[in-house]
C-alpha cells in the first residue's frame, strides 16, 4: 500500500484514458499530459496503460509500506525522498517505510508519480481514470490507502535519466489544425486568432481551460456536434474555451480549433497566467 499523508491539488489516478465509451456520453478522461505519464512508465519498464498519480502545482505527501520502484515526471518542484532531494525522469528505490514529499513549483503544472507494476485503483469501463460518478471517487483523499503491487526488485542504481525538453513546459507555441467551423471566421478573424497572444485562465480545470483574450464573434451556435479533447469553442462573449480530458463529448459552441496531441500535453503544462500563440501544424 501507499498511504497518502497529505494531498497536493486535485491528486487523482490517471491512466490512458476511457475508450470507447464517448457514445454514451462518457468522457475519456486520462493524463492530462500523456506525454509524461507514458515517459514514467517507459523509464519504469511498465505497460503504456498502467495507472499513474497526477498531481496539479502542488505535490503530495506520500508513505510508501512496501518495497517498490517509482518515476516521477512532469512538473519540476524539488522531489525528496526522506528528506533527500531526487530527480525527475529516472529510476528511484524505495524501501518500507520510505516517505515521498514534493517542495515549492520550479516547471511546468501537472506532475506524474508511477510505481512499479502501476497503481491498483478500481478499474471501471477499461481504465483506472478518476472522474466523478464513474469511479467510487473522483480524486484522491487524505489517508487514502493506494494498492500497488508487491513484485521482486532488481536493485540498481541509476546512472542516468532522460532529459524533457523546456519547451514542453514554457513553448512560446501551441500547434493547432483548422476547426469545423474555422472557415465561418472572417479572414479578419482568422488572421487575429495566429496574432493574438492568450493567457490561461485561473478557472482552468480537468474538463476546459478557459483564455483571457477574446476574439470578436458574430457566429451562431451551432447545432450539437462531437467535441473533443483538444477542441477549441468560441462562446458567443467571444471568449475561448479549449476542452481538455475530461471534456464533454458533445457541444454547441463553434469549433474554430483543433490542438494537437502534443499541444494538449503541453498546453495542461501551463499554470494560470502563463501566454502563448496558436500556429497551423
Amino acid at each position: 500500500m501507499v498511504e497518502v499523508l497529505r494531498t497536493g491539488l486535485y491528486d487523482s489516478i490517471q491512466d490512458l484514458g476511457r475508450l470507447g465509451y464517448q457514445h454514451l456520453g462518457v468522457p475519456t478522461s486520462g493524463a492530462m499530459d500523456q506525454y509524461a505519464a507514458s515517459l514514467a512508465n517507459s523509464i519504469l519498464g511498465n505497460q503504456p496503460e498502467d495507472a499513474v498519480l497526477e498531481f496539479t502545482l502542488l505535490g503530495p505527501s506520500l508513505r510508501f509500506h512496501i518495497s517498490t520502484a517509482i518515476c516521477i515526471t512532469g512538473m519540476q518542484s524539488d522531489a525528496k525522498i526522506n528528506g533527500r532531494s531526487v530527480s525527475n525522469n529516472t529510476v528511484i528505490n524505495i524501501n518500507q517505510q520510505d516517505r515521498l514529499s514534493f517542495g515549492q513549483r520550479i516547471l511546468g503544472s501537472k506532475g506524474y508519480v508511477a510505481v512499479l507494476g502501476g497503481f491498483q485503483s478500481e478499474n471501471v469501463m477499461g481504465s483506472r481514470s478518476m472522474y466523478q460518478n464513474i469511479t467510487q471517487k473522483p480524486r484522491i483523499l487524505k489517508n487514502d490507502q493506494l494498492s500497488i503491487l508487491q513484485l521482486t526488485l532488481i536493485n540498481r542504481q541509476p546512472n542516468a535519466h532522460v532529459n524533457t525538453p523546456v519547451s514542453h513546459f514554457n513553448s512560446a507555441q501551441l500547434e493547432v489544425f483548422k476547426g469545423m467551423e474555422f472557415n465561418r471566421l472572417s479572414r479578419v478573424q482568422q488572421d487575429l486568432l495566429f496574432k493574438k497572444e492568450f493567457m490561461v485562465s485561473k478557472d482552468c480545470n480537468r474538463m476546459a481551460y478557459p483564455l483571457e483574450g477574446c476574439l470578436e464573434n458574430n457566429l451562431e451556435s451551432i447545432i450539437t456536434g462531437p467535441v473533443l479533447p483538444g477542441t477549441v469553442q468560441l462562446t458567443p462573449s467571444g471568449q475561448m474555451i479549449v476542452l481538455m480530458r475530461d471534456c464533454q463529448t458533445t457541444g454547441g459552441y463553434p469549433r474554430i480549433l483543433q490542438l494537437t496531441e502534443m499541444a494538449i500535453n503541453q498546453l495542461s503544462q501551463r499554470a494560470p497566467g502563463e501566454k502563448f500563440t496558436f500556429k497551423i501544424a
